[in-house]
């Protein structure tokens, strides 16, 4: 904030020179005391009026919210989506001088709690949007809520390719979809991993069985052998699943939100000595939770330390909340898209409506992006020309192969 904090000194200065210089040419009143008389007025004498104040400019104003899973089993995403989202006000407030608010909802990953936090949002007219919410099964729950109210949502994480068929007009998202993740996956499998046969094992959630089917077409279709398993994300003792991997299994594919319970089956696995490698989606980005060794992992988002017009803001966040994965900066994505389209109705002198705000999104035309690419949506809402990265564990760290 130094730079807000600058400005305003600069014009605390300003007032006081124009205080002592007489108020900067504006006329002055005197009064006469008791027995005095003024001088008469002469024909050469001119009154001219004092020019009319001109109004300080209004300041762009509104609330927007951020659903994300801030406590339980996946709060190591959440916090880390929740604080890029406050990072991204703050400083977008900071450089444009308006005055955005950003309101909390805490999903817990769970679509009856995102159910509960959109109905409030919806009920509360100063929001105009809503950043998230971060899983594919609460934005099912939600979009009808979100619909009935003409609120745009953006989500930083939701993947499930359904999710933009037409039938969520007012849903968007800065990440690709799975239609775009399963089929990078196998590919890799194929061609990097050498795989024959992968057992692909879903969590039960409208994200991991969308994702598992579409991996599955694109390994079956090249003639690799896939075995299907489901388990709850409630379960943690994995030891029945570990069993059913056979020698011929190269990988294990884990299209899993809770990156702990991943954790917790490769530790199961090493206990009964099986030698698959494990693949996990997305949801398994999370240094802090899962690290098993030579692991792979795919990603929406790219590790943004290694784009060098990211480096104030890599800085700025590590300054303030510490060290990240990829599920933050997709975060601060979807804030500025939410907040730039707010804005650009306030500098047009539109009207702040929230169906406004949905064709003001709709019509996002960022040449770059924290992401180091353009945002742009498609029709339906997908992010145009999105892809996904894919990393390995190394000593605990997380490196980009592809």
């Amino acid at each position: 904030m130094r730079r807000f904090e600058r400005r305003f000194a600069w014009w605390a200065v300003f007032a006081l020179i124009v205080a002592a210089c007489g108020g900067g040419g504006q006329a002055t009143t005197t009064t006469e005391g008791p027995g005095t008389t003024a001088p008469p007025a002469t024909a050469a004498t001119t009154t001219t009026a004092a020019p009319a104040t001109t109004a300080a400019p209004q300041v762009c104003e509104a609330k927007i919210g951020v659903m994300a899973p801030i406590t339980g089993p996946a709060a190591s995403i959440g916090e880390e989506q929740r604080n890029w989202a406050l990072l991204a006000v703050d400083l977008y407030n900071e450089e444009n001088g308006t005055n955005f608010e950003l309101v909390e909802g805490d999903t817990q990953l769970d679509p009856a709690q995102a159910s509960t936090v959109a109905q409030q949002f919806a009920a509360d007219d100063a929001i105009l949007g809503v950043v998230g919410p971060a899983g594919s099964q609460e934005v099912e729950a939600v979009g009808p809520i979100f619909t009935d109210a003409e609120m745009a949502f953006v989500s930083m994480s939701a993947t499930r390719e359904s999710l933009t068929d037409g039938s969520l007009p007012t849903f968007f998202r800065v990440v690709p979809h799975d239609g775009q993740q399963g089929p990078t996956d196998a590919q890799f499998m194929i061609d990097e991993l050498a795989a024959s046969k992968v057992m692909i094992i879903d969590d039960q959630t409208s994200y991991s069985t969308g994702l598992a089917d579409t991996t599955a077409a694109t390994l079956e279709a090249a003639g690799v052998e896939v075995v299907r398993e489901s388990v709850s994300q409630d379960v943690t003792d994995f030891s029945a699943l570990v069993a059913k991997i056979d020698d011929a299994t190269d990988v294990v594919f884990l299209p899993w939100q809770i990156a702990a319970n991943a954790q917790l089956f490769g530790d199961q696995m090493a206990e009964q000595g099986k030698d698959a490698v494990i693949f996990g989606s997305d949801g398994l980005f999370s240094p802090s939770d899962f690290t098993v060794e030579g692991a792979y992992v795919s990603a929406f988002a790219p590790d943004i330390r290694g784009i060098p017009e990211d480096a104030d803001l890599v800085a700025a966040y590590e300054a303030q909340y510490g060290d990240f994965g990829t599920f933050g900066p997709p975060t601060y994505a979807a804030t500025v898209v939410l907040l730039d389209a707010i804005r650009s109705l306030c500098d047009s002198g539109a009207e702040l409506t929230r169906a406004a705000v949905v064709d003001a999104v709709r019509a996002t035309d960022q040449a770059t992006s924290i992401l180091g690419q353009p945002i742009r949506f498609t029709e339906n809402g997908d992010v145009d020309g999105g892809r996904f990265f894919i990393f390995q564990i190394k000593g605990g760290s997380y490196e980009l192969v592809k």
